[in-house]
Parts: structure tokens; C-alpha cells; sequence
């Protein structure tokens, strides 16, 4: 049974073509595969007459169905058996999942150019493609096993607000795992060739000349043995496919290497691969980090993300537009963890300023974010917190809310025997970071509302404290001691969110009345959602809203 056909490649074509373009407006159609097709051959097990499992076109290898779900052995694949030709694994009928007892690796891994030379592989397209129909859950089996898209491999998962697609475990397919469980597998990897500061380059972004000085094969998390893979290079408009619609659910899982994943690792991935409608739900370690690379996110989901939902390091230059982060009531670190300078501690100050002068430090941006941030103070890594912005990063940060106004851990004393209240909405650091702040350049953080009892941590900009100088930028914080429920619907002094369930930017209130003198730039709302505007997260997402959730959201 043919899976991938002409019409697959061509649409591969065209997105290999746009890979230097703004993505965000294409939507290249998916293709619908005819399933039906009667192949009777027992490849494993049960009944495969009318087999709608995933078959490779070269051996004829097919995955085993039951009548429900699709099973893959590791002779079909693994880690030390990656997919080397073009798959598609199609959307099953009554809801089935496609289970994997290995790992998932698209394309071979290279750790050389004169490798990479031989195998024809120079950008994303030249390699293995994996398409996802929308629909479909993928699941795996056990905690060492995790999916990786090499480097010149492609992943289309399009999803559709009907029919998202699902990269999950297999307890959850069989419905033993806990809303809030993590570790069930690993996660996803998805390695580009873009710019990384942990490799060296000669010339800058701003003079156009920007060049490697020497090779860049650096090794993903997770890469030890059969599980090795690479990412970084040159090329900041890479292609690395499609992925819009898609849930990522329970990862995080300690891997052979002693790694833990996180939802989605963007390694070099760059801002030729469409993201769009994503969500990283219940994982243990980060929702999605970015190590270098270029891609950009519209409409991002963060729920029960028990470390940080957003993590930025290596030169990470896309934006993030639109995206809602909720964390549990008990556990949940930053909403943002940044750093712009990989190995910052290991380099001296010439070396920092070299990478800022090139252009290839971390400069994030990010519009309309919602943070709901949890009060504890002892959670599986540290306690919940807003922005930290470090290391010679220089974000750009608009439109957006931080809501830790619920309480403020008091367990934890100061020196002082005073409560040491880590919930802090807003901390800078680093001296480049605090510099490039006082001029104005090239960090902004402005139109933002911060509410939290602990307000800042850092400092100072200039001859400003952090608050301050966050004030005379455009940010306001709300005036609170102690908990203060901030929703529209408890009738409170502090308005910030309402609707059904509470994720909705109200008509702010900060207290007693008063509304907040901060105004969007650019668009009508701060945060995440409008309450008067259209629900981007309603149909696809997981844990959110009623009928598709297993427990209300935890401050409703």
C-alpha cells in the first residue's frame, strides 16, 4: 500500500520552497490517504484484513491492528533503527492510536559535514518525511522511548480544530493515567540547521554576513548511543515541516543519557517550520524549550508544565504570539526561563560580547501572554514564578499578564525570619541584559500587567530598581498583599480574568475600581484571550474546558 505518494513530495516541494518566508499566513492542505485498502497479510498478530496501519513502502513491513489500534515492534522502528524512507501514518477509525514499543527517530544523524555531504542532506526536505494525518494519536509505549525528527527530516502533523493530532503514552491511550502524571515517555526532539551561539561564527545577522567558523554538530538532550542526534549549522530559515493542531501530552521522562525531555525541544529548528495551535500538557521538565534556532509559535498552550513553560537559550530569535500558561496549584516553576548566551558561565566577558555583537545572543518576541502562576512554594523544581530574563538575553515582551495574585508561599523565611516569597513576577539579570535595557535598544518590556506580591527580582536598570524602571517602560503592577482572587467571576477588588473557565482577559480592575492605565500596543487586549473576542483553544485542547478535560482548572 502506497502512504506517501506524489502529491506528498510535491507539497513537501512547496514548503521546502517558502522555508524563507513568513509562515505564519500558509497553510498547505493536508493529504487524505485512502485507508481502505484490503491488505490480509498477518504482519504480528490479530485480524489485519482491512489493515489500516502504517506500512513501509520498501520491506512492505505494516503495523499489526487489533481492530482498534496499530502496534509497532522495533523492527519497524527504533533509535538504532530510524525511519529512512518517506511514512504516513493515517488517523484510525473510533478514535485508535498508533503505538510504538521503540522510539520514534525520522532520518538518520550526522556529526560531520563531509557525513552530511555524502547523504545528500544539506536543509529540511532533503531527508525523511513523516506526515500525521489529522486525527491521529501517536503513543508510546514505555518511559526510555521518545521521537526525534533529524536534521533535513520533515514532520507535517496539521492537525484541525476538529480533528487535533495527539503525540502521547500509551496509559493514556488506555486511560491509567492521572491529569496530572508526567514522565509516561519521553518527548519530542526536533533538530534543525539553525544558528546556535554554542558553535562559533565569523561576521553578524546585522552585516548579512554571518558565516560558521568550523562545523556545528552538537548533540541533542537525550543523545547517548543509538539515541545520538545533532542539530545547529547556518541556516536560521531551515524547514523542519508543519506542525499545527498538535497535543503533547504526559513527556518528560528521564532518558537512557539521564536527561529529562521536555514537551518539545526546538534545537536550531528555524523559522521556515510552521507551529501553530500547540499544546504541551502535563511534563515534568520544560513545555517547550528553544536551543538556538529561529521558529516562531502563534497560539500556545502550557498546562500542569511542572518546570518551565517557556525555555529560550542558545540564540533563540523567533516570537511566540498568543499563548496561555497555567499551572498546576501545586507545582509549576517560571512562564519564561531565559538565557541568550549558551555556556554564559564557561566564557569570559570578551567572548559574551562577541556573541551580542554578531547579533546572535537570544532576542526574543513575545506578544499576548497570558502566566497563571501557582502559589506554591516547594513544587518538583522551584517554586511558581513569572519572567526570568539572564545571560545576555534581550527580549522584546508586549500585551501581556502575569496573574500570581491567588497567594504567595510563606513557608519559606528570609535571613530576616520574613516570608522569602520566591512567586516574583519579573526578574532580570546579567549585566549585558540590565545595559542593554537602560539604553532601550534592543530589550523592551512594555504594555504588560504584573500581578504578584512579590513584584521584581534583580536589578537595578541604571540608577532605576527593576520596578521602576518596569513602570517608566509602560508595565503596571497591581497593588496586593497577600491572596486576591483576580476573577471577574469572585466579584473582587482585582479584575483580571474571567469567563468560563476563568482564562478570558477581562476589562481589568486592579483595585477598588480602579482600571490600569497600561494600553495594548497594536492590538485590543492583553494577554492570551479576550473576553469580548473569539476562544483560538476551544475544540483542539486538552484540560481546558468541559468535555474534554479530567478535572476543572484548579482556580475555577
Amino acid at each position: 500500500m502506497k502512504r506517501v505518494n506524489n502529491k506528498l513530495l510535491l507539497a513537501a516541494a512547496i514548503a521546502a520552497l517558502l522555508a524563507g518566508c513568513d509562515s505564519g499566513g500558509i497553510n498547505i492542505e493536508p493529504e487524505t490517504n485512502d485507508n481502505s485498502t484490503d491488505n490480509s497479510t498477518d504482519n504480528g498478530g490479530g485480524d489485519n484484513t482491512n489493515n489500516p496501519c502504517a506500512t513501509l513502502e520498501s520491506s512492505g513491513l505494516q503495523g499489526s491492528y487489533n481492530g482498534t489500534n496499530c502496534t509497532y515492534s522495533e523492527d519497524f522502528v527504533s533509535s538504532s533503527n530510524p525511519l529512512t524512507e518517506d511514512l504516513y501514518i493515517p488517523a484510525l477509525p473510533e478514535g485508535g492510536a498508533h503505538i510504538f514499543s521503540g522510539s520514534l527517530f525520522v532520518g538518520e544523524t550526522f556529526d560531520s559535514d563531509a557525513a552530511l555531504a555524502e547523504a545528500g542532506i544539506a536543509e529540511g526536505g532533503d531527508g525523511v518525511k513523516l506526515e500525521v494525518q489529522a486525527g491521529a494519536t501517536v503513543a508510546f509505549t514505555n518511559n526510555s522511548a521518545f521521537m526525534v525528527i533529524n536534521r533535513g527530516s520533515q514532520l507535517f502533523a496539521r492537525g484541525t480544530e476538529s480533528a487535533p493530532i495527539t503525540f502521547t503514552s500509551q496509559s493514556d491511550v488506555l486511560g491509567t493515567v492521572g491529569p496530572e502524571d508526567v514522565s509516561q515517555w519521553g518527548g519530542m526532539v526536533i533538530n534543525g540547521f539553525g544558528v546556535t551561539n554554542k558553535c562559533s561564527y565569523t561576521g553578524s545577522v546585522s552585516a548579512g554576513d554571518l558565516a560558521l567558523d568550523g562545523e556545528c554538530h552538537l548533540l541533542s538532550e537525550g543523545s547517548v548511543g543509538d539515541d545520538e542526534s545533532n542539530y545547529g549549522g547556518n541556516n536560521n530559515a531551515d524547514s523542519s515541516g508543519e506542525m499545527t493542531y498538535v497535543r503533547v501530552k504526559h513527556t518528560g521522562a528521564e532518558v537512557a543519557s539521564g536527561d529529562e525531555l521536555n514537551g518539545i525541544a526546538f534545537n536550531a529548528v528555524g523559522s521556515g517550520t510552521t507551529v501553530r495551535n500547540l499544546e504541551a500538557y502535563s511534563t515534568y521538565d520544560d513545555g517547550i524549550e528553544f536551543f538556538g534556532g529561529a521558529v516562531s509559535i502563534e497560539n500556545y498552550v502550557a498546562l500542569y508544565v511542572r518546570d518551565d513553560s517557556i525555555d529560550i537559550d542558545e540564540g533563540w530569535q523567533g516570537s511566540i504570539t498568543n499563548a496561555l500558561v497555567i499551572q498546576s496549584e501545586a507545582d509549576g516553576n517560571h512562564c519564561i526561563e531565559s538565557d541568550g548566551i549558551g555556556n554564559y558561565d564557561k566564557i569570559d566577558a570578551a567572548a559574551r560580547s562577541s556573541v551580542i555583537s554578531k547579533g546572535i545572543n537570544s532576542r526574543p518576541v513575545i506578544d499576548g501572554l497570558t502566566c497563571i502562576i501557582s502559589p506554591q512554594g516547594g513544587g518538583t523544581h522551584d517554586p511558581g514564578a513569572g519572567w526570568r530574563f539572564r545571560e545576555g538575553i534581550f527580549p522584546m515582551v508586549s500585551n501581556s499578564m502575569i496573574v500570581a495574585s491567588f497567594a504567595a508561599d510563606t513557608t519559606k523565611l528570609d535571613s530576616d525570619g520574613e516570608p522569602a516569597l520566591d512567586n516574583y513576577c519579573l526578574r532580570v539579570e546579567s549585566d549585558e541584559t540590565l545595559t542593554e535595557a537602560e539604553s532601550g535598544t534592543d530589550v523592551a518590556i512594555t504594555s504588560n500587567i504584573f500581578a504578584c506580591e512579590e513584584k521584581t527580582k534583580g536589578g537595578p536598570v541604571g540608577a532605576d530598581t527593576l520596578e521602576q524602571w518596569a513602570v517608566n517602560s509602560g508595565n503596571q503592577f497591581a497593588p496586593i498583599s497577600g491572596a486576591v482572587d483576580p476573577t471577574a467571576n469572585a466579584n473582587t477588588d482585582l479584575q483580571l480574568l474571567g469567563g468560563i473557565p476563568a482564562i478570558f482577559t477581562e476589562d481589568p480592575q486592579l483595585i477598588q475600581d480602579a482600571a490600569p492605565t497600561v494600553t495594548p500596543v497594536g492590538r485590543a487586549y492583553l494577554g492570551a484571550l479576550d473576553i469580548n473576542g473569539s476562544d483560538w483553544t476551544q475544540g483542539w485542547t486538552y484540560g481546558l474546558h468541559e468535555g474534554g478535560r479530567a478535572k476543572p482548572l484548579w482556580f475555577e
